[in-house]
């Protein structure tokens, strides 16, 4: 089956989201959707997330899940937002509890904070398969980004979240706690393993050299040729040299302390205090 979906590019984060529908019905699922957040002022803003709400009221459609292909340190979730306003489960890979128990701990987040994926609806392990309407979605643990890096196949599309970018500008960084190249290595040929006629949507396009537009859709036949990381038959121990002396000169997101403390959450905010106000950590030496 060929899912129609729609893209929703975040000039702020430079992430893509997705509109996935059944090509049979209204049913829909919403991946990896952003919370604007302005670090300066500490003020969140629903613009990005509203656009989708409208876009998915207007025509129709049934949100049945909200999909996140990992816990991101670039931009803040809305999945909380979007689930109010248009239902659906908020899905995650069951690797998130290694990355609450680490994340735990750098933000000294104490005992109150449940560190077992509660906070989320369905918790996916490699094989799984769940449907939006009658279309499948096949979930493959890619990990090497973080611990609980998802690709969610649906139909002849597959979302790779971080793990690939557009062929000219190549794979996710892996310096991240609990991030490995060996390991993303293996996963991006996992990905490679699907037909190459599969269509790619990736998380982020930051427009690679000489590239004029911004893009985010390809497939697994133009990564297998041209991807400046793995295409071309490039070996593992070619890339892992490559990708930990690039991940080595990267300066850390500018969002990642309040995306971290949100997104484990499922994209729901620290516990508010006793006068109702809600605050984020900054740990300092700490990442």
């Amino acid at each position: 089956m060929t899912p129609e979906v729609t893209s929703f590019f975040d000039d702020a984060t430079n992430t893509i989201s997705y509109v996935v529908r059944d090509p049979n019905g209204t049913a829909c699922a919403i991946v990896d959707s952003v919370l604007d957040f302005d670090y300066s002022s500490g003020r969140t803003d629903t613009k990005s997330a509203d656009e989708i709400i409208a876009f998915v009221k207007e025509k129709g459609y049934d949100c049945q899940w909200l999909l996140e292909t990992h816990v991101h340190a670039d931009h803040l979730s809305a999945a909380p937002y979007l689930q109010e306003a248009l239902g659906g489960k908020i899905g995650i890979g069951d690797r998130i509890k290694i990355v609450q128990d680490t994340f735990g701990k750098v933000f000294n987040e104490g005992t109150e904070f449940q560190r077992d994926g509660s906070q989320f609806d369905q918790l996916f392990v490699d094989g799984d398969s769940v449907h939006i309407g009658q279309l499948r979605v096949d979930v493959l643990h890619t990990p090497g980004h973080t611990p609980a890096c998802l690709t969610y196949v649906i139909g002849d599309a597959a979302f790779v979240g971080d793990t690939l970018f557009m062929p000219d500008f190549g794979t996710a960084r892996c310096d991240f706690p609990g991030g490995s190249s060996e390991t993303l290595f293996d996963s991006v040929q996992k990905i490679l393993t699907l037909p190459d006629e599969t269509r790619i949507f990736v998380g982020h396009d930051y427009k690679a050299p000489g590239r004029d537009e911004f893009a985010w859709e390809t497939t697994v036949g133009a990564q297998k040729e041209a991807n400046v990381h793995v295409g071309a038959g490039k070996t593992k121990e070619e890339f892992v040299e490559m990708r930990d002396s690039r991940d080595a000169t990267l300066a850390m997101p500018k969002l990642i302390i309040p995306s971290l403390q949100v997104n484990m959450r499922a994209g729901n905010m620290p516990e508010p205090d006793e006068k109702g106000d809600v605050f984020l950590k900054v740990p300092v030496n700490k990442i």
